[in-house]
């Protein structure tokens, strides 16, 4: 009964230190919790904006009568342009507003437009709101001149619902000079893979969503420029014979089919080889499968030529790639001495990695300009993925309770393996009927047997158990890291993949962030990683069965650590 006295006399020191702890505690000055000290002695109050030279994000939100003030369902384009700039949100209802009213507009134009001169042709945007209006700014005033947008409005920037609908509103004040044709990521498959999808979930709901998949089922799909220019998003089609079969094509539908006419306007390439010498042309196929896109076709400077000519045009313009100086003049025609394709791409620093700049086409039917943009220097900061600072806090929160767990296990182990660890209750029982029965030397014979065998046993479960602990909260940890870097460098991720396998070069993660930023030096350094991403996503299933197989991973790197589990295929 002797070590329960015990038991209970540490007990009670325990409480009384205890106690004494919290009354030390209620004498301490109280801090306040609104203002914040850092490690220089500045002091920052959390109720004000600490950066107070940086504009604040806009919270009030436009009624009905200053949005549409005509009340004939028409927006205020210029509103809404600054209203977005200073990160403004419109109701949800506003927003399906102008979008049903757009769709509705161009459900009753031809698949291929007519458009005259002069006129601007913009290439794809990708979201990147501050980056657009910056350029649209330095272009002729809109009613002045035409201009015909091709495509990808949407997808991989922060901004693709602001963007879509300041051009639904413009085109709805100039429905005459603005033109809108379908880009190949506004289709249900690319924005459910890429970033438009959940981007309407977190900052509306779904509902936003369908519309605007509505109203790109509507949008046509090629335009002729001043009689001269065949404009579409990706390329010409080996099935497309004379430009006027495109009003053939039965575009309302969510998504273009895997093949044909409909598909290659949205996804075809020029030829790698399009410049080649003359004398390698004749080797040059037509036509050639697509390996980049895993879908349409490449076409060849002699499939082009014979294009035009049939056609009796002078050019093909599109977007569809990114170009480092925004755009690219592919091989002249020997009659016409004019470029046969011209690429346009209308978003600088694409993907926040590539450091191209951007262009727009300015044609006034005689001179031919092209004008180039950098990205703009007043664009807010928005976090990966969409995340909120919560979110986003979660990964620096894991890894420093992970630190404090491994700290904790590293020195209860220690103490643990030093002490005697405590006797059950029915050991010390049946010691004490041992002494009352015999000699006090056999009393303690028999505590030390007992004892022997409890620590002996402790012991190895502790360290066995202790040992398998720390390698799961290390990996966990490692784990930590990794996230961590992937969340704040969420684009660098996809631009760094290997084009062959979609996995990232061994060892990045765990070097940190700066070798990702080393990592990519260049244009060319960036395309490159970011090949993978410009194909057509693979289909539902393929994705579910990834996602399986990744999760597999995961927990087997969690349970065994990092012995025979790569790290970087935990998170790839």
């Amino acid at each position: 009964m002797g070590l329960d006295r015990l038991k209970a006399k540490d007990s009670i020191a325990q409480v009384h230190n205890a106690l004494e702890k919290v009354e030390n505690r209620k004498n301490k000055i109280l801090r306040n919790p609104f203002v914040y000290t850092d490690e220089k002695g500045n002091i920052f109050k959390t109720t004000e904006r600490i950066v107070k030279s940086v504009e604040p994000p806009e919270r009030r939100i436009p009624s009905d009568e200053e949005l549409f003030p005509d009340g004939n369902g028409i927006p205020d384009y210029k509103l809404v342009w600054e209203h977005f700039r200073v990160q403004g949100r419109l109701t949800e209802e506003q927003l399906l507003r102008i979008i049903d009213k757009a769709s509705g507009v161009f459900a009753v134009e031809p698949s291929m437009l007519k458009v005259s001169c002069p006129a601007v042709v913009v290439g794809d945007i990708h979201g990147q709101y501050h980056d657009m209006i910056k350029m649209l700014s330095l272009c002729p005033e809109f009613g002045k001149t035409q201009y015909l947008f091709l495509g990808d409005y949407v997808d991989r920037g922060d901004c693709s619902i602001e963007v879509l609908i300041l051009l639904y509103c413009i085109k709805l004040n100039f429905p005459h000079s603005v033109w809108m044709i379908r880009g190949n990521h506004e289709t249900r498959r690319m924005t459910e893979y890429f970033t438009f999808k959940k981007e309407c979930e977190i900052k509306y709901s779904l509902r936003l969503y369908y519309a605007a998949l509505r109203s790109f089922s509507n949008l046509p799909i090629a335009a002729i420029l001043n009689d001269q220019f065949f404009c579409v998003h990706g390329g010409i089609s080996k099935h497309l014979g004379l430009v006027q079969d495109v009003n053939m094509i039965d575009r309302h539908r969510p998504d273009p089919p895997s093949s044909g006419v409909f598909c290659d306007l949205e996804w075809s390439d020029p030829s790698p080889n399009y410049d080649v010498v003359k004398e390698k042309q004749a080797k040059e196929p037509l036509f050639a499968p697509n390996t980049e896109r895993n879908c349409s076709y490449y076409y060849s400077f002699r499939a082009v030529q014979s294009f035009l000519r049939r056609n009796n045009l002078l050019s093909v313009v599109r977007g569809h790639q990114a170009q480092d100086a925004g755009y690219r003049m592919y091989q002249k025609d020997d009659k016409t001495g004019f470029p046969t394709v011209i690429t346009i791409f209308s978003a600088p620093n694409y993907c926040h990695t590539y450091r191209n700049k951007a262009a727009a086409l300015i044609y006034d039917g005689k001179t031919f300009n092209i004008k180039q943009f950098l990205p703009a220097a007043d664009a807010p900061y928005y976090l990966p993925d969409f995340m909120n600072v919560f979110e986003w806090s979660v990964p620096f929160v894991c890894e420093k309770v992970i630190d404090i767990l491994v700290c904790m296990l590293n020195v209860c182990t220690q103490k643990e393996l030093e002490a005697e660890p405590p006797l059950s209750k029915e050991a010390v029982e049946g010691v004490e009927r041992k002494t009352v029965r015999g000699s006090a030397r056999a009393g303690i014979k028999a505590i030390k047997k007992v004892t022997d065998k409890r620590i002996s046993t402790h012991k190895r479960t502790v360290s066995a158990v202790s040992s398998s602990l720390k390698t799961k909260l290390l990996a966990i940890g490692k784990t930590s890291r990794m996230l961590n870097i992937l969340r704040e460098e969420s684009e660098q991720m996809a631009d760094l993949r290997d084009a062959k396998n979609g996995r990232l070069p061994r060892g990045i993660l765990m070097n940190g962030r700066e070798e990702l930023h080393r990592y990519i030096k260049s244009f060319s350094d960036a395309k490159k990683r970011d090949l993978k991403n410009e194909g057509l996503p693979p289909s539902d299933d393929e994705i579910n069965e990834a996602k399986k197989a990744k999760s597999s991973v995961y927990r087997r790197y969690i349970e065994e650590g990092s012995s025979d589990v790569e790290a970087d295929d935990v998170i790839l």
